[in-house]
């Protein structure tokens, strides 16, 4: 590897998109030209798993190359302190322009009251103030944590405050479907000011389909979010400074739902293309008590459908999410294609690492479930991730390594020759990327939400996952079971060998590394400050 200049990266994010919906994954239907021409120029990982399959853990330990349990972004609904320090401040220490556009999901972004409290005080006991409330003091309540919600965004003045997390300049949108926010309401006001006016479910278009949270938008493929990402991603490109490195962060917020590609995507992908999910076809499976309490509550008209969570679904409606969600990506797809030849363009495609990854995955009717929960399915916490440097030789290379979300960040500082701060729980991937050397023998998956899950006992769920290559096991805090899969003869996951005697011994050895993994994930920051 030829290391003698520090590269420009691009870093493509997409938001709920798991690993197999790409056609450099194999995906037999789906068809995404521009991001598979970053795999055939580079290394692909087959065994990429998250930090956390949930947006805000996961986003926040991509950013601090932590664990959720270790950053304090456990669960959605919980800023990411900006005393943390980011691998994107130690590039911009060093002489690296950072750009983030698109979605950045380390605060909040929705106007709602937490579900998780403090408990009213004892009768006759002596409530500690708000600074005294908590073991650490914080400063999350600070107006400069409310800067992804939309009372913010009230103001025709708003903008992030940079650096943001270590980013000078920011592009944001800091929601999903066709009415994200941020900076896209006044790019769509300067281009088409009655736009406005097609946005949202109200407005949408006629349409047979019954999947939950499926709309026709009427706003036009050229004025969607992911055309405006596209754009502006294009336009920092072109005014980029030639004598400066910079890492670009381009965050599309789809194909997360709602599902309502844009134009021509909609019709893009038929429901009749994609096979009936697996779990529709057996007869001899019978899903873990969670899974089981979600189908439960969608058959007994319970289930929230217009929420986050694990919902319910039918077979048609599992084809019917499959194909709006190939419309999204193959827009995404597009506007990835207009960056790529923006580099191109810009000269810069010689000096730039290029890469592609996902936040988290969506069942998309896998195990008879549709969007993201507490379970831990491959289809939520496997997503891909795709690394092109042009001063490689790595040409169409495909990998079974084990790597994490929080491994991008260290990877990056390798290959820029910047030392990464004490800390960090990451492991870069350079010897992967180098010569096939693997880093890991197991990947560490946190799980945590506010809201109880069905069959939960309205206990909040709490999922902590170890995966070795071959194997998956799951702990449920508080249910008493767990989960054990053998990836390899069971790649579906539907043959829970959790309580089989025959496979007591993987159990075990399973547990005690998982316990020896917690330990390595107990912070050693900060450094001491003197022996004793």
């Amino acid at each position: 590897m030829n290391k003698s200049r520090r590269p420009n990266f691009i870093l493509f994010i997409t938001d709920q998109h798991r690993a197999d919906f790409l056609g450099c994954y194999g995906h037999p239907v789906l068809r995404t030209p521009n991001i598979d021409s970053i795999a055939a120029r580079g290394t692909t990982f087959d065994k990429f798993y998250v930090a956390s399959p949930v947006c805000m853990p996961n986003r926040s330990s991509l950013m601090t190359g932590r664990m959720p349990s270790v950053h304090g972004v456990r669960s959605n609904g919980i800023p990411l302190s900006m005393n943390s320090v980011t691998f994107v401040d130690l590039l911009r220490e060093a002489g690296y322009r950072t750009a983030l556009i698109g979605k950045s999901h380390l605060q909040n972004f929705t106007p709602h009251d937490p579900i998780v409290k403090r408990p009213a005080p004892r009768e006759g006991y002596h409530e500690p103030p708000k600074e005294l409330a908590q073991a650490l003091r914080n400063d999350l309540a600070d107006k400069k944590y409310e800067q992804e919600t939309p009372q913010y965004w009230d103001s025709k003045e708003a903008r992030v405050a940079t650096p943001f997390y270590g980013f000078d300049h920011v592009t944001l949108v800091r929601a999903h479907g066709d009415e994200p926010g941020g900076d896209y309401d006044r790019w769509l006001e300067a281009r088409d000011p009655k736009a406005k006016h097609l946005l949202g479910p109200k407005n949408a278009l006629p349409h047979d389909y019954r999947v939950p949270q499926a709309y026709r938008t009427a706003i036009p493929e050229e004025l969607y979010a992911t055309s405006f990402l596209g754009e502006r991603a294009e336009a920092y490109l072109e005014d980029s400074d030639p004598d400066a490195p910079f890492f670009l962060m381009v965050s599309f917020p789809d194909p997360h739902h709602p599902f309502n590609p844009p134009g021509k995507y909609w019709d893009m992908y038929k429901p009749e293309q994609f096979p009936v999910p697996e779990a529709f076809q057996r007869n001899d499976w019978t899903p873990p008590a969670l899974v089981q309490a979600v189908i439960d509550e969608r058959q007994a008209g319970k289930a929230n459908l217009t929420g986050m969570n694990t919902i319910g679904v039918s077979a048609r409606e599992a084809q019917e999410a499959r194909a709006l969600t190939a419309g999204m990506i193959a827009c995404v797809d597009d506007a990835v294609g207009r960056v790529l030849r923006a580099l191109e363009k810009s000269g810069r495609g010689g000096d730039t690492v290029v890469m592609f990854t996902s936040d988290h995955g969506d069942h998309l009717g896998d195990h008879r479930l549709m969007l993201k929960g507490a379970e831990q399915y491959q289809s939520i916490v496997r997503v891909p991730f795709i690394w092109s440097d042009p001063q490689t030789d790595a040409r169409a290379v495909r990998t079974d390594a084990l790597a994490s979300t929080i491994d991008i960040g260290a990877t990056i500082l390798d290959r820029a020759r910047i030392e990464p701060f004490s800390g960090m729980q990451a492991k870069s991937l350079l010897p992967v990327l180098e010569n096939g050397k693997p880093v890991r023998d197991s990947v560490f998956i946190q799980y945590d939400h506010q809201s109880p899950s069905p069959g939960s006992d309205n206990v909040p769920p709490r999922v902590h996952t170890l995966i070795d290559g071959r194997y998956r096991l799951s702990v449920f805090h508080g249910t008493g079971w767990g989960e054990l899969y053998d990836l390899q003869t069971d790649p579906g996951e539907f043959d829970n060998l959790w309580d089989q005697p025959a496979h007591a011994a993987t159990r075990a050895r399973m547990m005690e590394r998982l316990a020896l993994t917690e330990i390595e994930h107990v912070d050693r920051v900060p450094l001491p400050t003197r022996r004793a």
